[in-house]
C-alpha cells in the first residue's frame, strides 16, 4: 500500500507533530511505504528527514496557485499513489483533480479544530466542506470538531492524537531548566501555545498577574511565539517582570513542562474552537492537571473535577480561584495529574492512532 501525505508544509504545529508521529509508526509497519509532499520550503521538524521517507516540496507559487493543480496531478501521476491523505483543506482541494481522474482514495484529515456554527461559517469552514464531497473518508481529531463541520456520520471517523511516550525519556536536569530561564524556586503555572488570536494568553497574563499580587512562591511562564507576544509582554507590570517569564519559541517543550506543577490552556472561543490540543495531551502524559477553557473538544480529553478544571471562556476569576486551588491542595493537584497520565495512556497513544489510521487504509483500499 502506497499512501502519500500532502500537507501546507512542516512547520510548527499540532497536525505537523501528528502526522510525523504517524510516520514515525507506519515507517515499522510492513506492506506500507510513505512519501510526504510538502507545498512549501519551511521545515520546523527536521527529524522527519531522518525516518528515510522521501519529502518532496511541490511548492504553491501564491497562496491560490492554480497550477498546482497540475504540478499534483503530475506527481501523482508518476508516484501511482493507492491513498492521498490530506491534512489541511487547501491541500485537499488541490488533490482532488488527481485523486478522481487517477483513481487514487482520498483522505481528507484537515479538521483539528472545532469552531461553533455560528461562528464558524469563514472561508476555511467552506473550503473544508467543499472536500468532503470528494474524499472517501474525512478524519477529525475530535468528535466535536466533525459535528461542527457537520461531517456524514457515514463517510468520518474520529482518530485522537496520540502522544508517543518516548519523547519523555531524555528530558534535561529540572535545575538546568531553571537556570536556563532564570526561573526561582517556587511552584510553576504555565501555557504553551502560539502568541495569536486563536489562544487566549491576555487572559492567561492578567490572571498570572492577580496571582503574583498575593503569592510570591510561584512563577508563571507564557511559552510559544506569534505575533501578539510583544502586547502580552507589555502588559506586565516592572514588579512581576522577574516571575511572569517569556520563553519564546522552545524545541524541546517536554523538559519545560515537566517542572509545571499545573498546565493551562486558555482559548479564543470567539474565534477558535479546539480540536485535541497537543499542548494539553503533554501536559497531562507528564503528569501535570490541566485548567482549560471548556469547549470545542477539550471536554472529551479533560475530565472536569478528575483530571483538572474546565473554566468558562475570558474568565480569569474562575481561572484564578482553580488555579489558587491546586497551588493550595498539592495532594488533589498530584492525584489530578496522576489519572490524566493514566487516561492519556489508556486513550490517546501513538500506538492506537496509527492503528486507527492503518485500519482506515485498509477499509477504504478494499
Amino acid at each position: 500500500m502506497k499512501v502519500l501525505f500532502l500537507i501546507d508544509s512542516i512547520g510548527r504545529g499540532g497536525k505537523e507533530r501528528r502526522m510525523i508521529e504517524l510516520l514515525k509508526g507506519l515507517k515499522r509497519t510492513k506492506n506500507v511505504e510513505c512519501e510526504v509532499v510538502a507545498m512549501s520550503n519551511e521545515v520546523f521538524y527536521p527529524e522527519i528527514f531522518d525516518l528515510g521517507i522521501p519529502v518532496t516540496k511541490i511548492v504553491r507559487k501564491f497562496r491560490k496557485d492554480p497550477f498546482q493543480f497540475v504540478r499534483l496531478y503530475r506527481h501523482c501521476r508518476d508516484l501511482k499513489p493507492d491513498i492521498i491523505h490530506s491534512w489541511g483543506s487547501m491541500s485537499s482541494i488541490y488533490a482532488i483533480p488527481a485523486a478522481k481522474f487517477l483513481g487514487i482514495k482520498l483522505i481528507s484529515g484537515n479538521i483539528a479544530d472545532a469552531p461553533a456554527y455560528a461562528k464558524g461559517r469563514t472561508a476555511k469552514y467552506w473550503w473544508t466542506r467543499l472536500s468532503f464531497g470528494f474524499s472517501d473518508l474525512v478524519v477529525g481529531n475530535s468528535k466535536a470538531g466533525l459535528a461542527s463541520y457537520r461531517a456524514s456520520d457515514s463517510r468520518s471517523r474520529c482518530i485522537y492524537n496520540g502522544i508517543d511516550f518516548n519523547r519523555f525519556r531524555k528530558l534535561e536536569s529540572p535545575d538546568l531548566v531553571r537556570a536556563r530561564y532564570g526561573i526561582g524556586e517556587g511552584k510553576i503555572v504555565g501555557m504553551v501555545g502560539a502568541f495569536e488570536m486563536r489562544k487566549d494568553f491576555e487572559t492567561f497574563i492578567r490572571t498570572g498577574i492577580k496571582l503574583l499580587d498575593i503569592r510570591s512562591d510561584i512563577s508563571i511562564l507564557a511559552i510559544g511565539k506569534g505575533p501578539l507576544q510583544k502586547s502580552c509582554i507589555a502588559m506586565v507590570p516592572e514588579r512581576h517582570r522577574s516571575k511572569l517569564i517569556f520563553t519564546g519559541i522552545v524545541d524541546k517543550v517536554e523538559s519545560l513542562i515537566q517542572i509545571f506543577d499545573i498546565g493551562v490552556l486558555c482559548t479564543n472561543s470567539k474565534i477558535h474552537g479546539e480540536g485535541i490540543s497537543n499542548a494539553v495531551l503533554e501536559y497531562m502524559a507528564l503528569g501535570k492537571p490541566v485548567i482549560a477553557t471548556d469547549g470545542g473538544g477539550t471536554p472529551e480529553i479533560v475530565i472536569d473535577g478528575v483530571t483538572g478544571f474546565l473554566v468558562k471562556p475570558f474568565d480569569e476569576n474562575e481561572l484564578f480561584e482553580k488555579i489558587n486551588l491546586l497551588l493550595d491542595r498539592p495532594k488533589r493537584a498530584k492525584d489530578m495529574g496522576v489519572l490524566g497520565r493514566r487516561r492519556v495512556i489508556e486513550e490517546f497513544t501513538a500506538e492506537k492512532m496509527i492503528g486507527q489510521y492503518i485500519d482506515a487504509y485498509k477499509e477504504i483500499s478494499g
